[in-house]
């Protein structure tokens, strides 16, 4: 593994994590104010979504190699479909309520992280699939 590569693979690491702590800060703001749409809530949550969103762009012109690619398509599609769903995690609710918020905060900013370059990614693929016919 080239240095490069070494490092794209700690930043995609770091950047996960980014967004799960995230979602862990944002989902217990939005859990003591006792909604999402709360206005402290919503600014927080529209600037780290901004956040991954970049981070996203960041990691899908630079960090997925070649034979990266359908795995991660996959694992994005399957991420997405996940957030379709998302009161899936509701049943958590019934433990304690902060854990329904924590999922939803750590699922939506890892959605909003991965989605950006699982399009760039898409992009490049259909761009080097039409170059060889």
């Amino acid at each position: 593994m080239t240095a490069m590569e070494e490092i794209a693979e700690y930043a995609f690491m770091a950047f996960v994590a980014i967004a799960i702590i995230a979602g862990l800060a944002v989902g217990f703001i939005a859990y003591d104010a006792g909604d999402w749409n709360a206005t402290s809530v919503a600014d927080a949550n529209a600037y780290v979504t901004l956040i991954m969103l970049i981070l996203g762009v960041i990691v899908g012109l630079v960090s997925i190699t070649t034979k990266e690619v359908r795995p991660f398509l996959i694992a994005s599609i399957a991420l997405m479909v996940t957030r379709v769903g998302v009161d899936v995690w509701e049943p958590l609710s019934t433990i304690h309520g902060l854990l329904s918020y924590w999922a939803t905060g750590i699922l939506n900013y890892i959605v909003a992280f991965v989605a950006p370059a699982a399009v760039i990614i898409s992009i490049r693929s259909v761009w080097v699939l039409a170059q060889k016919k």
